[in-house]
């Protein structure tokens, strides 16, 4: 006896999504940076405008553990973040 309901011939073939999944940190490779972020949205009462800084290390640390895919930073909202990190370097020389 079947359980199954049958109610048309479509069947579903899931798909990945373009976005938004990405292996979970299972050695805990990026756990400083992201206590650190957490820690900032804590004291600053969820507001994630505050750690935008603490936000972008945590990417980063994700992308070169090849933890989720390469994006420029421009691409995932901190174009300001990396214009201020490029005229600090051209400041030094």
């Amino acid at each position: 006896m079947s359980t199954a309901m049958n109610f048309g011939s479509k069947s579903f073939t899931p798909r990945p999504p373009d976005k938004g999944a990405f292996p979970l940190d299972h050695f805990g490779e990026c756990k400083g940076f992201k206590e650190k972020f957490m820690k900032c949205l804590r004291e600053n009462s969820f507001e994630n405008a505050s750690c935008r800084l603490e936000s972008k290390e945590y990417l980063e640390c994700r992308m070169e553990r090849q933890l989720m895919a390469k994006e420029p930073l421009e691409k995932l909202g901190f174009k300001d973040l990396t214009d201020e990190k490029s005229e600090a370097k051209h400041k030094k020389l």
